[in-house]
């Protein structure tokens, strides 16, 4: 089975590479410890390398160089199928993007559901706690200023 390629397969897969590539390392490791895992062809090992970030001025206008940023990228292929798993994530971590990959490769398979229950849900929840951590951190600093109107006319 492949991946779909309507616009809301396309969608999906976009969901959860998001959550595999920004992940706690750790946490994806003990998510995919207790799996079973099926062999896995390396296409390409995985291999840090930099990015040029852009940005734009205003947030839509012209774009500009920003920097670089170091990623990490690999891909690998379910043996035995034509299934291929791909993976970019942040920093130089090798195993991190690994493990992404062969979890993105599983995501296109029959075990689809017992993956996204057993990894992805997971590590999107903590995401989300996290986030909502910062939010809440944040929002304790937050200063609202307001405009006093005199009594003069």
């Amino acid at each position: 089975m492949s991946m779909n390629t309507s616009e809301a397969g396309v969608e999906a897969r976009r969901r959860w590479m998001s959550v595999l590539a920004q992940a706690d390392p750790a946490a994806l490791d003990d998510r995919v410890r207790g799996l079973v895992l099926p062999a896995f062809t390396t296409l390409r090992p995985a291999e840090p390398g930099l990015v040029m970030v852009r940005g734009r001025m205003g947030g839509d206008g012209a774009p500009f160089n920003l920097g670089e940023m170091s990623v990490t990228r690999c891909a690998v292929r379910v043996d035995g199928s034509d299934i291929v798993g791909f993976a970019w994530v942040a920093g130089r971590d090798r195993r991190h993007a690994e493990q992404a990959a062969r979890i993105d490769a599983l995501m296109q398979t029959a075990r689809r559901d017992e993956i996204e229950a057993a990894v992805i849900a997971p590590l999107d929840a903590a995401r989300a706690a996290g986030r909502a951590t910062v939010h809440a951190k944040a929002q304790t600093t937050r200063v609202d200023f307001f405009t006093l109107v005199r009594g003069e006319d």
